[in-house]
């Protein structure tokens, strides 16, 4: 049997782990059956990512009338935009695997693994099948659980006997549906939802809450959930009770979901709770995702999970099994790839090193890529009224500085959560370069004071769209004089 200083189950932020221990000179081994990379490179964010900037091109384009540019959309090449798209991100997974291969003190397995004791791990084909009692093993002093997460397919009438995608599939087909409906109101059933609608197909989303992506702010759930409601039916406070495949479609039966019995829904309000059936070319299922952690014999090492199979840690991302660790989004606290990455940090300290690094997801980061574009750090408005927390609360539109103006985006705001003493609490960006506006935000709560000041006494370029940002914080802030100057009032006087 073979023995390492390091085993790590999983390919993707994991393996930073192994190749950071094998640059200090210890022995490593990752088992991946897959490409490298985790779901992250190839069958989530990176060629999500790749897709929802195409998607953007064709909304630019079908905005440019109203900044006097004649221009249409005369051509799709749908199956050269996703294998353009598959090739690109395959190709970065052959060259992490090529980069780790290299490193003389790595082993890469092609493998699956299931413990059979907190360090003897048993290697599988990764093609679901039994592990017996031969298998090959290998041995860890140290061993991190890596192993990601999977669609989630929840238990629908008929589903077994269709043809339908998930996540997966769906960011890779060779011909665009005509239509489609998606089963699932979160971020994954959002995106998706976007891309699919921009590139032209009739797009139906059903979601069981009354908004999408429901674990935002509100105002963040109720922008996004307008938006997409002029490019997709919308069917929120629905569920699907049950799928057919009839005619060469695919018939989806919905109804009201529970606790939405009074026509909260978009479609068919009055309290009709008749099931509706909509019919298309493809079903996406993007109800969530679930740990990968049901083959790992957990049981056989001592490592806990909780109720959802996800992966208890401590502070230290340390389990309940001496010397065995976990990160990203097996733990199930925030499935983000930039949270793996940081978890990844924080493991390779506490295994390689006798100071030990506890987590904080306190000013932890996260977007959506819809249009329009959000992200958030910190805590909702909802959180905190739910806490019993006391708080300032402002909201400033994109027109508070000239750039939104410029890029006529009278929907996009910046809100801003404060608590009384200036400790900035959340902040939600719903518009244009969200996702890069708000690193301002994180920076300031996690490497500064923490407080609206930060942000507030900060000179900012102009014209950018962060002075939105700084406007949005000089609101909340006690300072005697402003320095965010209102470009509203000053294009309603004339100036």
């Amino acid at each position: 049997m073979e023995a390492f200083d390091i085993v790590v189950l999983g390919g993707g932020s994991g393996s930073q782990v192994a190749t950071a221990a094998a640059n200090e000179g210890l022995e490593a081994a990752v088992l991946e059956p897959g490409p490298l990379g985790g779901a992250c490179i190839t069958r989530g964010c990176v060629p999500s990512k790749a897709l929802l900037h195409r998607a953007d091109i064709c909304e630019e384009i079908r905005r440019a009338e109203r900044f006097g540019v004649d221009a249409e959309i005369r051509d799709l090449d749908f199956g050269a935009i996703t294998d353009a798209v598959h090739d690109t991100v395959y190709e970065k997974a052959d060259r992490q695997r090529e980069s780790l291969e290299a490193n003389e003190n790595v082993a890469l397995y092609e493998a699956t693994g299931r413990f059979v004791d907190d360090q003897t791990i048993a290697l599988g084909d990764g093609d679901g099948g039994e592990f017996d009692g031969d298998a090959d093993r290998i041995r860890g002093e140290t061993v991190v659980i890596a192993v990601g997460t999977s669609p989630l397919v929840p238990p629908i009438d008929g589903l077994e006997d269709v043809a339908y995608l998930t996540s997966d599939d769906a960011l890779y087909l060779d011909e665009r549906p005509d239509d489609l409906v998606i089963v699932g109101g979160g971020y994954i059933g959002a995106e998706l939802g976007y891309f699919f609608s921009a590139v032209g197909t009739d797009v139906s989303i059903v979601g069981r809450s009354e908004t999408l992506v429901k674990r935002e702010d509100d105002a963040v759930s109720d922008a996004v959930t307008d938006s997409l409601s002029d490019r997709c039916d919308l069917y929120t406070g629905f569920e699907a009770s049950s799928v057919v495949e009839q005619g060469g479609s695919i018939a989806v039966e919905i109804e009201r979901s529970d606790g939405n019995e009074d026509g909260d829904g978009d479609e068919g309000d009055g309290g009709d709770a008749t099931p509706t059936t909509l019919e298309a070319d493809e079903l996406l299922v993007a109800t969530g995702r679930e740990p990968n952690t049901v083959d790992l014999g957990l049981e056989n090492a001592g490592v806990e999970t909780d109720d959802g199979g996800y992966v208890d840690v401590d502070e230290f991302l340390k389990t309940s099994a001496e010397n065995v660790w976990a990160l990203g989004d097996v733990i199930g606290d925030q499935p983000f790839k930039h949270v793996a990455d940081y978890e990844a940090r924080c493991v390779t300290v506490n295994v390689l090193e006798e100071t030990q690094q506890t987590v904080a997801y306190g000013a932890m980061p996260h977007a959506i890529f819809t249009s329009p574009q959000v992200a958030s750090v910190g805590r909702t408005e909802a959180e905190l009224a739910e806490e019993g927390l006391e708080y300032d609360a402002a909201t400033v539109g994109y027109d508070a500085a000239p750039m939104g103006l410029i890029l006529d985006a009278d929907e996009a705001f910046v809100k801003v959560l404060a608590a009384p003493d200036g400790e900035i609490l959340g902040c939600h960006v719903v518009g244009p370069q969200a996702s890069t506006m708000i690193h301002e935000v994180v920076l300031a709560m996690q490497r500064c004071s923490g407080t609206v000041d930060d942000v507030a006494d900060t000179v900012h370029v102009h014209p950018a769209l962060n002075e939105a940002v700084l406007a949005a914080f000089d609101e909340v802030s006690d300072r005697p004089y402003s320095t965010a100057p209102d470009w509203r009032d000053a294009a309603a006087d004339g100036e």
